[in-house]
């Protein structure tokens, strides 16, 4: 042996090397006497070439040694994999020849002896046919298959890889190139009858995180296990139930879940409680990654997830008092209102050019209507007309009244037809022409396409309150400096941001590494206090995230989508026995839905805030007062609006009268008041002599002209 294998012998005596793997790279391991390894607890993993199990290499064993004891004088040995590979080479010589003899080529050399020291030297023409030959040989040997590929490797061939058990060496499992390592090992098997598994109890260690681990309320009065709750207290629990052994849970003493110091090169929390032997199993919210991969070994995702932004949730934007205007934008309002005065303004036109908006009135039949709605019998008429005008009602009626054309369309009347069409209201007059027809036919086809769209969206702007976030993604995060944002330090958050190669990630942890004050915390409770009570955006894992969310205060949200994707793994030394056990008890508790079920308890039937879909369903109950406040406000403000509108009428009516009757304002406003109280016909009509000759312009009002009105006096 070397004297660094005596070396390392006498090393293993002298310390405790149970946390320690080594790999023995040579292909004799039965060929090794590894007690002292042993003895020191360490783990040993090593190559074993031979099958001694194997009959044909078992008697080809006993015949060697046999000859070897009686030829040589000498006791017996145990032959090791060295001499069986010579053995083996030997023979894929002799097997070589005997093929070239039977197939009777001639290898021997003919020629002159100078022929080798001629320069260049000329090649043994021989040589390319025994090369031929050895590459052919496929035998069953001492070392297993022989065979050899075109460029003379050996190929095909099986290595049995072994492990130390306090039994002795004991295989696990082999290697070839075509399903390269197999594991044969029943691992649980193993440690439940060879490693005393029941009679030992494994260290667990974890970290208070909730709603992984968190202590029972009234904790002080319990020990052991029983002081702590949370879904990696039942997981850790599961596990243990299908792998088989006592555990005890312990909290990581520095309170972190793990990370290399740059300078000592040393792992902190829970890595480093595995690394230097303090624990034997980690059962948290332990990021698999990379760094800590080459120092530990992690079983299959138990959780998927990334990292995310945690936020405070934004005040409700309460909705405005004209927030029945936001189905519709501001250009379409301001279009639609043009759209409006254009079509009033082309009907009008359009009424104005086509002859058919234009009708004679039969002025006779209006004044006979007049007089009949206005004289109380038709004695008192006649007798009114006779005593104003000096003229007898035969002289009157033999006077021709000539036909006058009229147009119902002007500029009012055409903005109130399509205010009416747009209301959805209707109008009492319509255009008779065809030109009219069809700007009122595009009109009313606009109307019902607005206000179905209108319609559509008003349910949802008034009845669901939303939330203004400054925040939506982590470019938002990036481009602005009002709001601080950081990591939790020493977890794999940190490490993501520190390693990342995209560049809003390192803008983002450029300035998280220079900001003063700090932006890391120390816990992630920590962290969401500071979310809550500053400008202060957190980033952590999703599935916290959104845990936090549904507690009390329900304060806090989660925006944007996942920066990563990674998942949570349950931790063990490397080449701890372990490994395989936990890694299947994994598996088949995700296979079980066991794991989604465990979710579902901590974060949702016992989450504080409500379901989404709650949420959802109490926003759209019913309607508030702010929602429609804007249609009563301008209610009330289109009826003030008539009544000042009223007023000014009155008044400027008043004024003109005055004027033409040349009295004072005040005169007038009293007789226009008592006049309009106390001259009224039937029905509170105003008689037609109470009107200038201006206001007797419009149709079946009366005109001087026609009905012989003499106003002058009055």
């Amino acid at each position: 042996m070397p004297k660094a294998y005596y070396s390392s012998q006498i090393a293993a005596q002298r310390k405790n090397l149970k946390n320690y793997h080594f790999i023995l790279a040579n292909l004799g391991f039965l060929d090794l006497n590894l007690t002292d390894f042993r003895k020191g607890g360490a783990n040993i993993t090593g190559f074993q070439l031979m099958n001694y199990t194997d009959p044909m290499v078992s008697r080809t064993i006993d015949d060697w040694l046999e000859f070897d004891s009686k030829d040589l004088k000498s006791p017996k040995r145990r032959l090791k994999y060295t001499g069986a590979l010579t053995y083996d080479g030997v023979s894929v010589m002799a097997t070589a020849f005997q093929n070239l003899r039977r197939q009777r080529i001639d290898i021997s050399r003919r020629g002159n002896a100078g022929e080798c020291l001629a320069n260049p030297p000329a090649p043994w023409g021989q040589g390319i046919d025994i090369q031929r030959a050895l590459q052919q040989v496929q035998f069953e040997g001492l070392t297993g298959h022989v065979q050899f590929n075109e460029k003379g490797h050996r190929t095909n061939f099986t290595v049995n890889v072994m492990e130390i058990v306090p039994t002795g060496p004991k295989k696990v499992g082999y290697w070839n190139e075509n399903e390269k390592y197999v594991s044969t090992a029943t691992y649980a098997h193993v440690l439940n009858e060879t490693f005393g598994m029941h009679n030992r109890t494994y260290i667990v260690t974890t970290i208070l995180e909730s709603p992984y681990v968190m202590l029972k309320k009234n904790h002080e009065q319990l020990v052991g296990n029983d002081k702590y709750e949370g879904y990696c207290v039942e997981l850790a629990a599961e596990i243990a139930k299908h792998v088989g052994y006592s555990y005890k849970l312990e909290l990581v003493h520095d309170g972190k879940y793990g990370a290399r110091d740059p300078d000592t090169k040393m792992w902190n929390g829970m890595v480093g409680e595995l690394v230097y032997g303090k624990a034997d199993v980690a059962v948290a919210p332990l990021t698999i990654t990379l760094v800590r991969e080459e120092v530990i070994d992690f079983s299959k995702p138990f959780m998927s997830l990334g990292i995310s932004i945690m936020i405070k949730k934004p005040t409700k934007s309460k909705p405005g008092v004209f927030s029945f205007l936001d189905p519709l934008a501001y250009e379409i309002w301001m279009c639609i209102v043009f759209a409006y005065i254009g079509v009033s303004v082309v009907l009008f036109l359009v009424s104005r050019f086509s002859p058919y908006e234009w009708h004679s009135d039969d002025y006779e039949d209006c004044g006979e209507q007049q007089s009949q709605n206005r004289s109380p019998s038709p004695e008192a008429g006649q007798s009114q007309s006779q005593g104003q005008h000096g003229q007898n009602p035969g002289q009157q009626d033999k006077q021709e009244k000539p036909p006058e054309h009229s147009n119902e369309f002007g500029i009012f009347n055409s903005l109130w037809f399509s205010l009416g069409a747009f209301m959805q209201q209707g109008c009492d007059i319509s255009p008779r022409s065809l030109s009219g027809r069809i700007v009122g036919g595009v009109w009313w086809f606009f109307t019902l396409i607005i206000i179905s769209s209108y319609t559509a969206n008003l349910a949802a702007f008034l009845t669901v309150e939303r939330m203004v976030s400054p925040i939506e993604s982590a470019e938002d995060l990036a481009k602005q400096t009002d709001i601080a944002y950081g990591t939790l330090d020493g977890g794999s958050t940190k490490e993501f941001f520190m390693r990342s190669k995209i560049a809003v990630f390192e803008k983002m942890w450029s300035y998280m590494k220079f900001a003063d004050p700090s932006v890391f915390v120390k816990t992630t409770d920590e962290g969401v206090v500071r979310v809550r009570k500053s400008k202060y955006a957190y980033l952590l894992e999703s599935t916290m995230n959104e845990y936090i969310e549904q507690r009390k205060p329900c304060d806090t949200m989660k925006v944007g989508g996942n920066l990563d994707s990674k998942g949570y793994g349950v931790a063990t030394p490397k080449g701890s026995d372990l490994r395989i056990p936990v890694n299947l008890a994994v598996l088949k508790l995700n296979e079980q839905a066991v794991l989604d079920k465990l979710k579902n308890k901590w974060w949702y039937d016992k989450g504080e805030c409500g379901s989404k879909d709650s949420g959802r369903k109490d926003k759209t109950s019913a309607l508030s007062l702010s929602n429609v406040a804007g249609v009563f406000y301008i209610l009330i403000g289109g009826l003030g609006l008539a009544m000042l509108v009223a007023l000014v009428e009155f008044c400027y009516k008043s004024r003109i009268q005055s004027r033409r009757m040349k009295q004072i304002i005040d005169a007038a406003m009293l007789g226009s008041s008592l006049s309009h109280m106390g001259s009224g016909g039937e029905n509170g009509r105003v008689v037609a002599h109470d009107f200038p000759k201006a206001a007797q312009t419009l149709p079946c009002m009366g005109q001087a002209s026609g009905m012989g009105i003499n106003t002058s006096g009055m």
